[in-house]
């Protein structure tokens, strides 16, 4: 394929893979795709080792990597995890033990499975500094405005920037800020996403660039799981798709096999836009985590990142406890996912889901090519 990403990036297929997983942005860069490694849980020391794994596996392949700056957080610079803690309401804490209570499952501040990510500037930059000594050809900002460091740190590397975007405005403030590459992500996409679908939201941001007389390549993310809806977005203007849920369904992926179970199980709305996992509107798959916070009486969830830190940890402690045989806690468990886990239905390996697209893509083509016959 040849358009102006493919180009840039130097790609064959212009398939993004978001992804926690090492394996899986080094399999879909080696099968033709662009993996991008999602590097928001690790510490500087994580990120190292992980993108030094896939410099190793990756075999020569283009790759990049996706951190967290957000603009707005409910902590100060710099804040440790225990500092954050300190901040959490005793209610929040206490709604939390009951949960956990209610669901057979024991709370030890000890265990480090039950480390939250820490979101913060400070954390960013340092992350910063160790994905531009490993040979990226992409940054990505998943949350807010992508910041100036990151943008003077991309520049100076010759390295593009890409940022995810939910409205037309918020692609004109990414454009004007220096981001080379506007990933269009509708409310149908797994993780922190905005209201409105993908369908619109990818021609409302081409048009609001193209007013502007900016020619910014844009990505289509959200619901995208297989090649044929690839090509819709593209045939509405998009230059590729940026995909994450689909990814999860790999024998390769990070989840637990509590959680692979339960998505391949559920439709499309089984899906809830909820701010009780990271203080942020994000979509995951719906479980009595979300009931409880829905209930009457329950406390209001915290703002980013204080939700995280009290949420992430009993989910996690949920799954662990789940894939021991834990069946109250196979109820609670829950991760990011787009309502494009309704048309997930099998565990397959990365490459295999990379093939499905590009064959689907082809057929796609053809059929609307034998229109014009």
């Amino acid at each position: 394929m040849n358009n102006d990403i493919c180009r840039l990036l130097g790609i064959e297929f212009p398939l993004f893979a978001f992804s926690h997983c090492r394996d899986v942005v080094a399999a879909v860069s080696r099968a033709g795709g662009f993996g991008v490694f999602g590097g928001v849980r690790c510490t500087a020391e994580e990120l190292e080792q992980e993108l030094a794994w896939i410099d190793r596996n990756v075999d020569g392949m283009p790759y990049g990597a996706d951190l967290v700056f957000p603009e707005k957080t409910n902590a100060k610079r710099g804040a440790t995890q225990e500092e954050l803690m300190e901040l959490v309401p005793q209610a929040h804490k206490d709604f939390i033990a009951g949960i956990l209570r209610d669901h057979d499952l024991e709370f030890s501040r000890d265990d480090q499975l039950l480390r939250a990510p820490t979101i913060s500037a400070t954390v960013g930059e340092e992350l910063l500094e160790v994905a531009f000594r490993h040979p990226i050809k992409l940054i990505a900002n998943a949350l807010g405005l992508a910041p100036k460091p990151m943008i003077d740190m991309a520049k100076a590397h010759g390295v593009p920037v890409a940022a995810l975007v939910g409205a037309p405005k918020h692609a004109l403030r990414q454009v004007e800020a220096g981001v080379d590459i506007i990933v269009a992500q509708g409310t149908e996409a797994g993780g922190h996403c905005g209201e409105v679908s993908t369908l619109v939201l990818v021609p409302e941001v081409l048009r609001a660039l193209k007013q502007v007389g900016r020619d910014v390549p844009v990505l289509a993310a959200g619901g995208i799981v297989n090649g044929r809806q690839m090509a819709g977005m593209m045939a509405v203007g998009a230059q590729g798709a940026w995909t994450g849920s689909v990814w999860l369904a790999t024998s390769d992926s990070e989840v637990s096999d509590a959680f692979r179970d339960k998505m391949l199980k559920a439709s499309s709305r089984d899906t809830v836009r909820s701010t009780a996992r990271t203080g942020k509107m994000c979509r995951q798959l719906r479980s009595t985590w979300h009931d409880a916070w829905s209930a009457p009486g329950a406390p209001e969830p915290l703002g980013m990142p204080l939700q995280g830190v009290i949420a992430i940890p009993a989910l996690n402690k949920a799954e662990q406890a789940a894939d021991k045989g834990n069946a109250k806690a196979h109820d609670m468990v829950s991760y990011y996912v787009g309502q494009g886990v309704g048309l997930i239905d099998a565990i397959r390996t990365t490459s295999a889901v990379v093939q499905d697209f590009k064959e689907d893509f082809a057929d796609a083509l053809e059929a609307m090519n034998s229109l014009l016959e």
